[in-house]
């Protein structure tokens, strides 16, 4: 990815389904902890769907909040990211949706990439 200047506050970089645009202000666009955030919510969500889907299960929609929790102290850093998903379809068996949370995590690129970093906790619910 290439990133450019903005004249005011921020860069942003053109992708092949539009612009995005980045600052530390988010009045200019995405603030870098969002994209963080939202990376490894995301990527989480997808692998989800695909072990849920390979374990045959029907799902109607995954529904994720993520939040973050900040060291001020520390440069503002990303200490821990929640993860939690709300998840709706046809006969969902708790276990085997725990089992596939086991496998989302190891399987997440994002997630594998702040481990050692970054506290992760990924929790879910079923909901009709």
């Amino acid at each position: 990815m290439e990133f450019k200047m903005k004249p005011d506050v921020g860069f942003f970089t053109e992708v092949g389904f539009g612009r995005m645009d980045v600052a530390g202000d988010d009045q200019y666009g995405f603030r870098p902890y969002q994209l963080l955030v939202s990376s490894v919510a995301v990527c989480s969500g997808g692998v989800l769907r695909k072990v849920l889907e390979k374990m045959r299960m029907e799902i109607k929609d995954i529904h994720i909040q993520a939040d973050a929790e900040r060291v001020e102290e520390e440069a503002n850093r990303v200490s821990k990211i929640t993860v939690h998903f709300r998840i709706s379809g046809n006969n969902l068996d708790e276990k085997k949706i725990e089992k596939a949370m086991v496998l989302t995590r190891k399987n997440c690129s994002m997630v594998q990439s702040v481990i050692n970093s970054i506290e992760v906790e990924e929790t879910f619910e079923i909901v009709q």
